[in-house]
């Protein structure tokens, strides 16, 4: 069997003491805090919870409309480029003229920056 020193005791009674003397002064005082901040600690982790569902829609509506850009720039840029084409042609059937080829190229230029 452990023996223990008169100081130990003390100290360890001292401190049993104070803990009984703050339960009976703030007892009721404390488990009603304790009993909100519970809640309040819920209520967080919900909200965190909604917002993170939150953030994972935005995401993924934000991937959709950046899909559907991507697409329809492509889009244009295949027509535009089809277009392109189409008037080379016709430029080599009939000769080609630099002002108009230059003209043309702006407009390409001009379609593609906005």
């Amino acid at each position: 069997m452990e023996e223990t020193t008169p100081v130990e005791n003390g100290i360890v009674d001292a401190s049993s003491k104070i803990e009984t003397i703050k339960n009976l002064i703030f007892g009721e005082n404390i488990k009603a805090y304790d009993s909100e901040f519970e809640t309040l600690k819920k209520d967080l982790e919900t909200k965190r919870e909604e917002l993170k569902s939150y953030i994972e829609e935005v995401h993924q509506e934000l991937n959709a409309l950046v899909d559907n850009l991507s697409t329809d720039l492509n889009i244009r840029l295949t027509a535009l480029e089809d277009k392109f084409n189409d008037r080379a042609d016709e430029l080599d059937e009939v000769k080609v003229d630099r002002s108009l080829l230059g003209d043309l190229l702006v407009k390409m230029g001009e379609n593609i920056r906005k």
